[in-house]
């Protein structure tokens, strides 16, 4: 007997669904300072807290584009999930669906992208606050040169006119000028500065400034799993 239209309906969504999620990227998130932070995580996953050792999974889709990943420190939340982060904060929410306030280390990432390819790196043009690393989980077979890490504390070294509570700002946080923050009459001939420099000094693998693609970008195949951890 053929199968009804209804059957096949649902076997098809089952079948969708089955891919979807193979195709889901895993993200494991651990937290090896000496302190909490509370991880962020958008468009998947939201926020929560990780103390000294622990470690948050979360999954996110295939085709998600525009997705961070990054830690806030001095927080203070409710029993709603309503209160206030020193860097990072989301809007004063435990679990973020917007992105976090500068100073901030970024994670970014776009998953089967051109090629199917995964692009990610590690961003300072945010600031910096705490000490990244973002890595493919297991071998990393297909990436041709791993994964970005920040593991100098920049905070300590920061110049005086970037510093912030809790980080460092990047210059086009603090001066808001077309040469920074690679804008209006910048928007296609800006270059590394004075302070991207120190940045790129510090961390040579990150984001120093808005154009500085060609050392910050990273790829993998798509399906990769990845690995983001604070103070590796």
């Amino acid at each position: 007997m053929a199968p009804s239209l209804a059957t096949s309906s649902t076997l098809a969504l089952f079948l969708l669904v089955a891919v979807s999620i193979a195709d889901a990227a895993t993200f494991t998130i651990t937290n090896r300072c000496q302190y909490t932070v509370w991880p962020a995580a958008v468009p998947s996953g939201g926020g929560t807290k990780l103390d000294p050792g622990q470690t948050w999974t979360i999954n996110v889709p295939a085709g998600t584009t525009g997705g961070r990943v990054w830690a806030r420190t001095g927080c203070g939340f409710d029993g709603s999930g309503n209160g206030q982060c020193q860097t990072g904060d989301c809007g004063g929410k435990l679990r973020c669906t917007a992105y976090g306030a500068a100073p901030n280390t970024l994670a970014e990432f776009a998953l089967n992208q051109w090629n199917n390819l995964d692009f990610f790196d590690i961003s300072l043009i945010d600031g910096f606050n705490v000490p990244m690393a973002f890595l493919p989980a297991g071998s990393g077979a297909g990436c041709p040169k791993g994964g970005p890490r920040c593991a100098t504390a920049i905070t300590p070294q920061c110049p005086s006119e970037l510093r912030a509570p809790g980080g460092c700002n990047n210059a086009c946080t603090v001066f808001r000028q077309d040469r920074y923050c690679c804008t209006g009459s910048a928007a296609n001939s800006c270059g590394p500065t004075n302070y991207s420099e120190f940045f790129k000094r510090l961390c040579p693998d990150a984001y120093s400034y808005p154009k500085d693609d060609a050392s910050s970008t990273y790829t993998c195949p798509a399906g990769t799993n990845y690995q983001v951890v604070f103070c590796p």
